[in-house]
């Protein structure tokens, strides 16, 4: 489905990382409201690069008018694979989030960090797919979920984050990711200075290839939640430059 990108205003369409759902972008959400930006949080199923970037390029598609896409974390890397052939995508942001190009794993960038913290605090669980076998997925053990995830949060902030996190397939880390729109749109991306689930070092080396324009922000992984203004300006940022 093509969309005449001049017909209607720009939307931004948010896309949630692993762990996660839309609730992470509240405060977001709520500023690009009240700035009367157009604004959809698509869920992000977590299943897979593939399966993930498909889905949400299939929201996209359905979108009239041009899109910005925010990702965080892992809905970076999705982002990145699902606005490639979008044909009303004028803009990516990157929250905290991967950039890969072309081939590249995210388990295998995860592995090179020195700031990333979170291969350690993840628990292994298994669930049943579709053809009757098993797949593996991952959590974050709830007792390091404030260290590994959401350092600037309060301890009730991390504690309901660890219970109502939800899980991200194998598939996410180990799946090459395919060509990558980076590479034909501008970009932005907040780095969080105190990342140490994507790793601070990670994402830096990522927005520095894709050639983004950068802001940091002090702050944990979860930068959007704990610096939901200081996030929402680069949006508004993006916005503006690519209206």
């Amino acid at each position: 489905m093509s969309q005449d990108t001049t017909a209607s205003p720009l939307t931004v369409v948010l896309v949630h990382g692993a762990f996660a759902d839309s609730s992470s972008w509240a405060g977001v959400i709520a500023r690009l409201q009240a700035a009367g930006v157009p604004v959809i949080a698509a869920a992000n199923p977590l299943r897979g690069i593939s399966f993930d970037s498909a889905y949400v390029a299939s929201v996209i598609d359905q979108v009239p008018g041009p899109v910005l896409v925010v990702g965080h974390s892992y809905g970076g890397a999705v982002i990145s694979n699902a606005a490639t052939d979008a044909k009303n995508v004028v803009g990516l942001v990157y929250v905290a989030a991967f950039a890969p190009d072309q081939g590249e794993t995210l388990g295998a960038a995860e592995a090179n960090s020195k700031d990333s913290v979170l291969n350690s605090a993840l628990v292994p669980r298994q669930y049943p797919t579709a053809d009757g076998g098993s797949g593996t997925e991952f959590y974050i053990d709830p007792a390091k979920a404030r260290d590994a995830f959401a350092g600037d949060l309060s301890d009730q902030q991390a504690a309901l984050i660890a219970a109502t996190q939800r899980p991200v397939a194998e598939a996410a880390f180990s799946e090459p990711n395919g060509p990558p729109a980076w590479k034909h749109l501008p970009s932005w991306t907040v780095l969080a200075t105190g990342d140490k689930a994507a790793g601070t070092d990670v994402i830096r080396s990522m927005a520095e290839r894709a050639g983004a324009t950068i802001t940091e922000v002090e702050g944990s992984h979860v930068i959007m939640v704990s610096q939901p203004e200081a996030v929402t300006d680069v949006i508004l940022e993006a916005v503006e430059a690519v209206a």
